[in-house]
């Protein structure tokens, strides 16, 4: 469903990412490990369409991403593709409902009944029913990570990356958060590509790569 060939990255003279190549299926929880530096967040980015390869391509089923430029990019990635960060990045402003509804406000693809509704449906999916009409300063960290998750899956993305999203959580609440991203791999058949530095996380993911020295390897 997704892969990456020979990608090559580099920043000035340091060369990050050295010719990777790499095939994710859909349904799959994968992580991505290695020492800080070592350019997992780099080929998330890539991966992601955030950034651009140097060198190599990057294809999500039949569409080649790195062809992909301007206006054309940003409504793909918005269709489908999610994004989970360590840091939420909710909007202060808005409440939970208002969140999670913004991909689908940007996508212009269904009415606003219809996304008010798909909002609704994934807060009541991921526990968060009581906390609709509440601001991310209102909820807790795990509150509001896992809002972040449903504005992820707002669109119904082919595959949501996620870097570090349980690093700025207690052991407890992250724990929960990574028996969510199985309960929608298992119920939905979510894909998900997660950097991680939590060993606990990365060791259930159904298969497991590790950067060292720009180069990957499966474990």
């Amino acid at each position: 469903m997704l892969k990456a060939e020979r990608i090559v990255k580099s920043y000035g003279k340091l060369k990050v990412l050295k010719s990777i190549d790499l095939v994710i299926d859909q349904g799959r929880i994968v992580s991505i490990v290695g020492a800080s530096g070592a350019g997992k967040s780099t080929l998330l980015h890539i991966l992601g369409t955030l950034d651009k390869p140097d060198e190599g391509r990057v294809w999500l089923g039949d569409i080649e991403l790195s062809k992909l430029k301007g206006n054309d990019l940003a409504l793909y990635r918005n269709q489908n593709i999610g994004f989970i960060f360590q840091f939420h990045n909710l909007m202060p402003e808005f409440t939970a409902l208002e969140n999670v509804c913004i991909p689908g406000y940007l996508a212009g693809k269904k009415s606003d009944r219809e996304i008010v509704s798909r909002g609704r449906e994934l807060l009541n999916l991921l526990g968060l029913k009581e906390r609709l009409d509440h601001k991310p300063n209102e909820m807790s960290g795990g509150e509001q990570q896992r809002t972040a998750v449903a504005r992820a899956l707002m669109n119904n993305p082919a595959v949501v990356f996620a870097d570090e999203p349980s690093g700025n959580l207690d052991s407890h609440t992250a724990e929960e958060l990574h028996q969510l991203f199985f309960r929608l791999r298992d119920e939905i058949g979510q894909t998900f590509v997660i950097v991680t530095h939590n060993e606990e996380l990365a060791d259930m993911a159904d298969e497991k790569f590790e950067i060292k020295d720009g180069v990957i390897f499966t474990e």
